[in-house]
This record gives C-alpha cells, sequence and structure tokens, in this order.
C-alpha cells in the first residue's frame, strides 16, 4: 500500500467510535495515551470532538524511548492546551503510580463538589483512549496492578470494552485502540508505519525503512554509525543508507546485491526494540 494514500478504518473501529460516544456521557475525564516519539501522530483527531468538554490527562508513553528534551517540550505543549500531563514507560512502570493522584487533582473540583453533596467515596470514572499499539492495555495493567487488559505488541489487540478497578473509587475503562478514516498528512501514516501502530503486511517496509534511515541519517546520524559502523554523509538518501547498513550487516544474495527487505525488517525492529537510542521523530514547532 502506497504509505501517501494510507487509510486504515476496519469495522470494529467504526463500531468503537460509536461506543465511545454512547459512553461518554457518563465519564469524569478521559485518559489519552500517546507515543512519546511520535505524540502529533499517535493522536486521533477525532478525538477531541468525540470527548469535547471532558477534562483530560495525557499519557506521554515510552518516554525511555523518545528524546528527553523533546519530551519536556511536548509535556509544556500539552500543558499549555490544558491538559494534565503524565510522563511514563508502562513496561517497566516507571511513573505510573503518579497517574491516580494526577487524575484526583484534576478532578479536584468535582471531587469538593460530590463531598458537599455527602457523596465522599464516590468512584470516579475515566475513559481510556489511544491509537492501537500505544501501549494503553500495558498501562492500564500496571496501573491497575493485575492483567485484566490484553497486551500484546502488535496493533488490534483490544476488541471490546471492560471496566477496570484502580482502587475502590477510581474505574478505568478500557477501549479499543481506534485510528481515522484517512490521514490528510502522509507523515503521519508513515511515523505511525514507523513505531508499528499500522500493521506491517499493509506496508511497504523497505520504503518505510528508507524513510526511517533518511530521518536518523539527518537528526541522528552518529546513532547509525554506531550501531551500523556506516559513514552517514550530509543529506544522504535513506535508501543508499538502507543499502550500507545491509552490506555492513553481510546481506547479500548472489551476484553481491544487498537484501534490502531483510535489512528493512532488522532495521524497523531494533529501532521499535530502542536499540538505536532514544528518538523523538515531532517537535511541537511542527504541531501549529
Amino acid at each position: 500500500m502506497q504509505l501517501e494514500s494510507l487509510s486504515w478504518f476496519p469495522g470494529h473501529m467504526t463500531k468503537t467510535r460509536r461506543m465511545v460516544a454512547s459512553e461518554i456521557g457518563s465519564m469524569d475525564a478521559v485518559c489519552e495515551i500517546i507515543d512519546a516519539r511520535i505524540p502529533r501522530a499517535s493522536r486521533n483527531p477525532d478525538l477531541d470532538e468525540l470527548t469535547a468538554g471532558k477534562p483530560r490527562i495525557v499519557v506521554l508513553n515510552r518516554v525511555d524511548q523518545a528524546d528527553p528534551k523533546a519530551t519536556k517540550q511536548w509535556a509544556a505543549w500539552f500543558r499549555a492546551q490544558g491538559y494534565a500531563v503524565l510522563e511514563v514507560d508502562a513496561k517497566s512502570g516507571a511513573g505510573v503510580k503518579q497517574f491516580a493522584p494526577a487524575v484526583r487533582t484534576l478532578l479536584a473540583d468535582k471531587l469538593r463538589a460530590y463531598e458537599e453533596k455527602g457523596q465522599i467515596g464516590r468512584v470516579l470514572r475515566v475513559m481510556v483512549l489511544g491509537i492501537p499499539n500505544v501501549g494503553k492495555s500495558t498501562f492500564i495493567n500496571k496501573v491497575s496492578g493485575r492483567k485484566t487488559a490484553k497486551a500484546e505488541d502488535r496493533p488490534g489487540v483490544t476488541r471490546g470494552k471492560q471496566w477496570v478497578p484502580v482502587d475502590k473509587t477510581l474505574e478505568l475503562l478500557d477501549t479499543p485502540g481506534i485510528l481515522w478514516p484517512k490521514f490528510e498528512d502522509p507523515n503521519v501514516g508513515v511515523r505511525l508505519g514507523f513505531t508499528g501502530a499500522i500493521r506491517d503486511d499493509v506496508m511497504d517496509m523497505e520504503d518505510l525503512a528508507s524513510r526511517l534511515m533518511a530521518y536518523l541519517g539527518a537528526h541522528y546520524p552518529d546513532a547509525l554509525t554506531e550501531r551500523y559502523k556506516i559513514a552517514v554523509e550530509p543529506g544522504e538518501p535513506g535508501w543508499e543508507l538502507l543499502e550500507k547498513a545491509g552490506r555492513k550487516r553481510g546481506f547479500l544474495m548472489s551476484g553481491g546485491e544487498v537484501n534490502t527487505e531483510r535489512m528493512a525488517r532488522i532495521l524497523l525492529d531494533e529501532y521499535r526494540a530502542g536499540k538505536l537510542g532514544r528518538f523523538t521523530l515531532e517537535l511541537p514547532e511542527e504541531n501549529a
């Protein structure tokens, strides 16, 4: 599938939209899980309309794989939009203990209003939303201390809604990952492909890997030199860098041709596993 025309909207995502619309009225707040490596691309723009008026906490997940400086910039940007922000690594559990206190701080006015009505200890309900494969289920499992939400390193695992208690007065509504009908900006589809938020079998892996190589070559050349032992020239095309790395790894076919498909898969696997370093692929100023 051509990255520029990528469209991804299976039937279960349409169903999820309807479910969000029907449940949002009974929610106290919304928790939006975002990939800290691609904070803009990993946000579903439809969620603003679907959850309008609800207090929101933005969870920047996978901060362990993102550029720390860029993460601070993004956290400040989201706070300027009026959202509470949490920086976490759901896999290790770093930062997740701050979630329940952050929700109660966000909803402090509502909790006071409940107390004035004599409704002390009333359960807060938070809807957890995010696109596929941003670590939503892993985050919920860490926050709740149990394994009720399915967590796998591939998109589209959670298919139905489920309630997950965090403590006696806080419950989370887990929802399936939801993308949007078509990416207006082709870079969004490309970046989602980099992180695995879109299934590899609908992507051109060599094209995707070449684009990732080009970005890393332009912004983080030392990481490529260190990992693949290749020299990176200014402005060098991603395809050439992919070939260089494949040749260095010995991925050769008959006639000495480089097996770029194999190298493409290795590059994307190693990037997603955090073996290349900590990178953020977009910045707030590009979000204007």
